[in-house]
């Protein structure tokens, strides 16, 4: 889109929610609008607020800015980095993109991986850190970031990010318990209702778990009337099916269900597909999962759902997240208290007094005895199945930084910015993206709205998680009256789980090809792996998310072969 004058240009993706109130502001500026669209809004934000621009944006974006008179270019990423932003030098100069496909085809692109970048990976799911790509030449630009580049000062090797937003770790609110309920409510209800704006039909996931449950109860409290379609997951294997609760919540919000029911030869049927839609290696088969009811989505006509990415990471959802608010209390010397917690929090379902203990050791060890707890556990470090030569070949660093960010004695809100920020969220985002974006849906993400991260950030560790080990324990409260009890006091968590061990153990033909082709993929020791494989189908060694690495590392490496 133009400016009328011609001077700019803006190339958008993504959706400003907030855009009817930045149009208002603009109008009684003297801007003069054309269109209906927030693209709009944007292009006339950037030419009045400039470098301010991206902090009044709510919403997902990924954008560059040109002025034609200066030949500068503005680029920009969202909050979260919802929105990809990957770009890379070719022959022809630089080039910009929100998905790898078109700047792999760009000549002087390789399509290689980065053997650090591989390495991280396979050793601990790493990806989407600072700006280097699974791809050795493709790099991104960080999530709350913009730079300027500027062709005529000459093509750089890198672009020089600028945060234009950071979440403080040190503001610390002396509101109330009740008073914190209250607002978080507020500030969900009034993201929600954001992220509602649509011109389309919007729908939303649901796993039956509170975040997903509290969007779709939020929805129905906001909009009494409207119709509601909802898309679930079903496994297979009751012992992690959610269905009971899908239903509860589609019957009190009165909701058109959807389920879809993922198997392992629907995997099989689909995989190419899957791999060639994320474009790089992901985490688990829950990513199927997630493809499945995208799918479904489009199917039934709905072209906006809201997903409840980023609330765990907000909230304190998962157990892990137990040991960091114990490690909290021991090392703010609350002695009495940490007993007291450890005690309460163990009685929980998936806990225990050894596990919570271990968790807290984590998170007060240094990097050097972490990895050195790693080698005693028989985790090996480098393992048995990466080449050596490879290793040295590449002077790669076999101890990536365990990444922790210090934030005073908060280790539970610390780790919670580092999973938001780093780590869990930007690999969460990256495969919502690319399987949404496959069936043409527009994923949104209410939890990760600015003014409530800020918020939940700045309230002290037990309203996140209670001295009795509640975990979302101010968003519950909050919830009441919107969602079902039931919902709100359930104890187990489960997620987008799928049955992978069964799946993966039952697909041996597809293993076996991928451990054959594995003697031309340089960073792998093909007998190491085989055998390592082999005691995991004998049940002599643990199953868990490496084997799913290896096979979907190899998976990519022989899609990228045979293209």
């Amino acid at each position: 889109m133009f400016s009328l004058d011609g001077r700019y240009a803006l190339v958008f993706n993504g959706e400003l929610y907030n855009y009817k109130e930045l149009r208002s502001q603009l109008t009684k500026e003297g801007y003069t609008f054309k269109t209906g669209t927030d693209t709009e809004v944007v292009l006339y934000s950037m030419i009045h607020w400039g470098d301010e621009a991206p902090r009044r944006f709510r919403g997902m974006f990924a954008f560059v800015f040109y002025d034609i008179e200066t030949g500068e270019f503005f680029i920009a990423r969202d909050f979260f980095g919802i929105k990809p932003f990957y770009w890379c030098h070719w022959e022809g100069g630089l080039a910009f993109a929100s998905e790898v496909g078109p700047l792999l085809m760009l000549p002087g692109v390789s399509t290689e991986s980065s053997p650090q970048a591989t390495y991280d990976y396979l050793l601990v799911g790493a990806s989407d850190r600072g700006q280097q790509s699974l791809y050795k030449d493709l790099r991104f630009l960080p999530a709350a970031s913009y730079a300027r580049v500027n062709p005529e000062d000459g093509i750089n090797d890198s672009i020089d990010p600028q945060r234009y937003w950071e979440i403080s770790l040190n503001r610390k609110t002396s509101t109330n318990f009740n008073q914190a309920v209250d607002r978080v409510r507020e500030l969900f209800l009034e993201s929600v209702a954001l992220h509602m704006r649509s011109d389309v039909p919007v729908g939303a996931a649901l796993s039956g778990g509170i975040d997903s449950s509290a969007i779709v109860c939020a929805m129905r409290h906001l909009y009494p009337s409207q119709e509601i379609h909802t898309f679930s997951f079903i496994a297979e294997n009751e012992n992690i099916s959610e269905e009971p609760w899908i239903d509860i919540v589609n019957s009190h919000a009165n909701c058109i269900s959807h389920k879809v029911r993922a198997t392992k030869q629907g995997l099989v049927d689909d995989l190419d597909d899957l791999i060639k839609t994320q474009g790089e290696p992901f985490g688990s088969t829950s990513i199927y999962a997630q493809y499945s009811v995208f799918r479904e989505a489009k199917a039934q006509g709905i072209k906006v759902i809201l997903d409840g990415q980023g609330a765990d990471e907000m909230l304190g959802g998962y157990v892990y997240y137990q040991g960091s608010r114990l490690a909290t209390l021991i090392s703010s010397l609350r002695l009495l208290d940490a007993y007291r917690f450890w005690t309460a929090s163990s009685i929980w379902p998936d806990r225990g007094k050894k596990s919570l203990g271990v968790m807290a050791a984590n998170e007060l060890l240094p990097d050097s005895l972490r990895w050195l707890a790693r080698k005693i556990l028989s985790k090996g470090v480098p393992p048995k199945w990466v080449s050596e030569y490879w290793l040295k070949e590449h002077k790669i660093e076999c101890r990536p930084n365990l990444s922790r960010v210090n934030s005073g004695g908060d280790k539970l809100r610390s780790r919670l910015y580092e999973h938001l920020t780093n780590s869990s969220v930007p690999h969460l985002l990256r495969y919502a993206d690319r399987n949404s974006m496959r069936f043409s849906i527009e994923s949104r993400v209410p939890f990760l709205h600015v003014d409530l991260v800020e918020y939940l950030f700045s309230l002290p560790e037990e309203y996140l998680i209670s001295n009795d080990g509640c975990s979302k324990h101010v968003f519950r409260e909050a919830m009441r009256g919107i969602v079902p009890d039931s919902i709100l006091d359930r104890q187990d968590k489960i997620g987008f789980a799928t049955p992978e061990k069964d799946w993966l153990l039952k697909m041996d033909d597809w293993v076996q090809e991928l451990f054959t082709f594995a003697e031309q993929v340089d960073c792998f020791e093909k007998s190491e792996l085989e055998k390592e494989w082999c005691e995991v189908v004998h049940g002599k060694a643990d199953f868990n998310f490496r084997c799913w690495r290896w096979l979907n590392f190899l998976a990519w490496e022989k899609e990228k072969f045979s293209s």
